[in-house]
């Protein structure tokens, strides 16, 4: 089966997101099976070629490095067709490019997959017309969630055409890594940002200044100075370590050797370190937010908890406390990469792409 992925932006882009992340974890685990994958996309490599191969991918330039975006769903065609694909599958962000791959198909009929990361969001009557015209152009829509899920369907999508498909997490990897010492008893980890909300966990943990605990902070971003100055004012600083960036190996480690993993984010289309660190044994905590998906990993588990507040917070981790601690959860192995492409296949099986 021959994929086009339809995403100007990639994870070779400087500052990729959650969704293009996404997005090449899937076409690289497709090339990986055996299918050809084409990503079509602005160039993100040096020289002229029009294509550039790298790994078992085949990137095509749709604009070059310094084209402005509208042209992309105007460029988007011409290559379309010279590739011939069994399904197209475009990121929904931005909607320019599954109007694109929708005039391209028009006549070949080619099955259009349109996969919706983030909630479509109202931002000026051009793009909010483009919005909805993915919508209706698709022959099948993917969502991370069913916070997402939800939001599409609001935009005019039939219940019936969006099925949620959670980003897949590295199950082998995490039977197979040891436990970084370095771990303790709370982790908290996601870009810091006016988003991330850690202050509730902040004021959460003030409760339990006069206890010996550690909490670990992971990852970096433009609050982090206001969140290591919100410690000192806590008189938390001594026990709490801001570790700043780690990749997915080192997060994993971490994970395994940690008791809570506590999500406090305002806006989250899927908590992806979340599901890795409910795989690695962790108890997890989500802060509730009507922005956030965060909520459906836990509201159903176990070894998951609910708080509206830094005081129910505080309650949740009195309560955490009281279960065993793990380094492998086989429940969450239904989150395995595996189980994402499966799942993709069967949409692309739907949609008609294949028998």
């Amino acid at each position: 089966m021959r994929v086009a992925f339809v995403s100007e932006t990639t994870t070779e882009h400087e500052g990729s997101d959650d969704g293009a992340d996404r997005l090449g974890r899937l076409a690289r685990h497709l090339a990986n099976r055996g299918h050809d994958v084409d990503v079509l996309c602005r160039q993100w490599w040096e020289g002229t070629p029009e294509t550039f191969v790298h790994g078992d991918l085949t990137y095509h330039a749709v604009l070059d490095t310094d084209e402005p975006g509208y042209r992309f769903a105007l460029k988007l065609p011409g290559v379309l067709r010279r590739l011939s694909p069994d399904v197209v599958h475009a990121r929904s962000d931005p909607p320019g490019g599954v109007v694109g791959a929708h005039w391209a198909r028009l006549v070949s009929r080619t099955p259009l997959v349109v996969d919706w990361y983030d909630p479509p969001r109202a931002d000026g009557a051009l793009r909010n017309y483009a919005y909805r015209s993915a919508v209706r152009a698709q022959d099948r829509g993917v969502s991370p969630s069913e916070f997402v899920q939800t939001k599409v369907r609001e935009w005019g999508a039939d219940g019936t055409d969006v099925s949620v498909i959670p980003t897949g997490i590295e199950m082998d990897l995490i039977r197979d890594t040891q436990p970084d010492e370095s771990g303790g008893d709370i982790v908290f980890s996601r870009r810091l940002d006016e988003d991330a909300n850690l202050e509730t966990l902040l004021l959460a943990l003030a409760e339990f200044r006069e206890y010996d605990w550690r909490a670990t902070i992971v990852g970096d971003g433009p609050e982090r100075a206001a969140y290591e100055r919100q410690c000192r004012d806590l008189r938390i600083d001594r026990n709490v370590e801001f570790v700043g960036e780690k990749d997915v190996e080192e997060r994993i480690a971490l994970f395994k050797n940690t008791h809570v993993y506590v999500q406090t984010a305002e806006r989250t289309s899927f908590a992806h370190d979340l599901a890795r660190a409910l795989a690695c044994g962790c108890i997890g905590i989500v802060e509730y937010h009507a922005n956030s998906s965060a909520h459906e990993l836990v509201e159903t588990e176990e070894r998951g908890f609910l708080a509206t507040s830094s005081q129910e917070l505080t309650e949740r981790l009195v309560q955490a406390g009281e279960h065993e601690r793990m380094q492998v959860n086989e429940d969450f192995a239904r989150y395995d990469d595996r189980e994402m492409v499966e799942a993709y296949l069967d949409i692309y099986r739907d949609a008609g792409a294949i028998d």
